[in-house]
């Protein structure tokens, strides 16, 4: 019988290392294929993803908005251009290193968290359709990150110890500040409280961040509690950047939010009658909420509990149990 033919998208990093050494275990014809991403020194020739990824990007920024490149670059090109190209070599389907997990059920095809939570990469994956899904494995789904680092090791992989990337995919590790400097002209303006009070100054809205407590140079101040800053808005018409001092001020506070550009991975909304769940950034625990929708393509989330620094372009992603149901952009 024909060996399945899995393409491995290979980083450089141990995750996807340990991926294509479990698929070629587990009896696949594995092929490894480096994707190289656009970076800021190279020609057109790989316009794709400047086009589809950068692009968008620092239109939002420019905006005032904070995007998040990499769910984009996940739909667009790692399960799209990158997959497309997998199946011209003849592949089956294509595996990553992300920790995620991937159940068919009644013939429909459901994103699920990674086994090891604290790893948990399926709010990235959130855009993924059904017939991306269909195509698509994560052996790391229900490894946890020690396991993966302890196989790498044990089969001498020369990555095994290699410290894992934290970077955006086109920015690396770099500062991020001094790369978004390149492409956005600074416009300096007030940072202000929300009374209107000045605190110091700001070198232009897309530098900043909802909930951003580093870099504002501005101190507590003799008549103040001592107490962090944090950016708390925008105020894009005046130029001006509203900051908050104490890291629970109502203004970091939202009961609930709209979301625009819904996906939902099953192909139709779910059913919204009870309460799920949903986390409005990487990293967060699930907060119990309610959904309505009011169009096909928007959703309104209402939590049981407050959310904080709640970023307008970032993604909110719903969660049914272990099940990821999709996700939108926030207004």
């Amino acid at each position: 019988m024909r060996k399945q033919h899995i393409v491995v998208g290979m980083s450089g990093g141990v995750d996807s290392a340990v991926t294509a050494l479990l698929l070629k275990q587990q009896g696949y014809e594995v092929t490894g294929l480096f994707m190289k991403n656009w970076e800021d020194d190279d020609d057109s020739e790989y316009c794709e993803y400047k086009d589809r990824v950068f692009s968008y990007f620092l239109r939002e920024y420019e905006a005032g908005r904070t995007p998040n490149p990499d769910i984009l670059c996940n739909s667009e090109i790692k399960f799209k251009a990158f997959l497309d190209h997998a199946i011209r070599l003849g592949a089956d389907k294509i595996a990553t290193g992300h920790y995620a997990k991937v159940r068919e059920q009644d013939g429909s095809f459901q994103l699920l968290k990674a086994d090891d939570h604290s790893k948990d990469q399926s709010y990235f994956l959130h855009r993924l359709n059904q017939l991306q899904l269909s195509k698509s494995m994560f052996p790391l789904g229900d490894i946890p990150k020690s396991k993966v680092r302890e196989i790498a090791h044990q089969h001498n992989l020369s990555n095994a110890a290699k410290k894992d990337s934290t970077g955006i995919c086109f920015i690396g590790e770099r500062p991020f500040r001094e790369f978004l400097n390149r492409y956005l002209p600074t416009k300096p303006g007030d940072m202000v409280t929300p009374e209107g009070k000045v605190m110091g100054q700001h070198m232009g809205l897309s530098f900043y961040t909802y909930g951003q407590r580093q870099g504002l140079g501005i101190g507590g101040g003799k008549e103040s509690s001592g107490e962090p800053w944090f950016v708390a808005g925008k105020n894009m018409a005046n130029n001006r950047l509203i900051v908050v001092q104490g890291h629970d001020h109502p203004a970091l506070l939202d009961p609930e939010l709209d979301a625009l550009d819904m996906h939902w991975i099953s192909g139709h909304a779910p059913d919204v009658s009870r309460a799920l769940a949903a986390k409005t950034r990487y990293r967060q625990q699930d907060a119990t909420c309610h959904i309505s929708l009011p169009q096909s393509d928007q959703a309104h989330f209402t939590f049981d509990e407050a959310q904080w620094a709640v970023t307008p372009g970032q993604s909110v992603v719903a969660y049914d149990g272990d099940i990821c149901l999709g996700g939108g952009i926030i207004k």
